[in-house]
């Protein structure tokens, strides 16, 4: 029966981490396995991985073939170093111990890396801390100055209220003006209007005045004429009564 090494999915949707198992090429990736060798977390910096080696070797002498983030999960813990020094072993290379003393400074210096890399991290940490930290001491001095200076505006403007109040009667007055200008503008219309009614007005009397002479003039003719046609109608009887003198003789 063919063994892979393999990782099987754990936790939850966009954090998950691994168990390391050693399982039938012919399971599902999430199904039944024979042995679970550790486990892997990506989660963390930097990533957590716990495995039992021996066990893991034994699979691997045994035939186990890992895949390939499996296989580098087990060269990062030293599985696959180890599986090479027990080859050498087994060809009479070394001995047992000096495998196992070779296998014992590699996990040293590893360790060692790890713990600088580790201490690394930390102090990054603390220096983005820090930073954050100097950053906001910053921003407090700021907020403090800006209401310091907010208070002594606000002291300055209680000790001269006299001002403040002529301030404020000098700003009523120049609305006042501006109002009485607005009032002013709309009223304008109105008066030129006016204005032009008294022009008219004042056109048109000139023409009243000559037709109230032309009357005055008329009626003081008047009386001439009716005389005037009285002495024709005078002029005239007479000579009629003569006419009819004449026809009667």
């Amino acid at each position: 029966m063919p063994v892979r090494i393999r990782l099987q999915r754990h936790g939850k949707k966009g954090k998950p981490f691994y168990w390391v198992v050693a399982a039938d090429v012919r399971s599902k990736r999430d199904g039944k396995f024979l042995e679970k060798l550790g486990i892997y977390n990506p989660n963390t910096n930097p990533a957590t991985i716990e495995l039992n080696v021996d066990n893991s070797v034994q699979w691997l002498v045994n035939g186990a073939q890992p895949s390939d983030t499996a296989r580098r999960i087990l060269s990062y813990k030293g599985v696959m170093y180890k599986h090479h020094l027990l080859g050498g072993v087994r060809k009479g290379a070394l001995t047992e111990e000096q495998a196992e003393e070779k296998f014992n400074a590699w996990v040293a210096e590893k360790e060692k890396a790890i713990a600088k890399k580790t201490a690394g991290l930390d102090k990054e940490k603390a220096d983005a801390k820090a930073k954050a930290l100097e950053a906001e001491k910053e921003i407090n001095e700021k907020r403090a100055m800006a209401a310091a200076e907010v208070a002594t505006e606000e002291a300055e403007i209680a000790e001269s209220p006299i001002e403040v109040t002529e301030e404020g009667g000098a700003q009523e007055s120049v609305v006042e003006e501006v109002v009485e200008e607005v009032k002013t503008e709309e009223a304008a219309p109105a008066k030129a209007e006016e204005v032009v009614e008294e022009v008219k007005t004042e056109e048109a009397a000139p023409a009243k005045a000559e037709e109230v002479v032309e009357e005055a003039k008329t009626e003081e003719a008047a009386p001439a004429k009716a005389e005037e046609v009285a002495e024709e109608v005078k002029a005239e009887e007479p000579e009629t009564a003569a006419e009819k003198k004449e026809e009667k003789e």
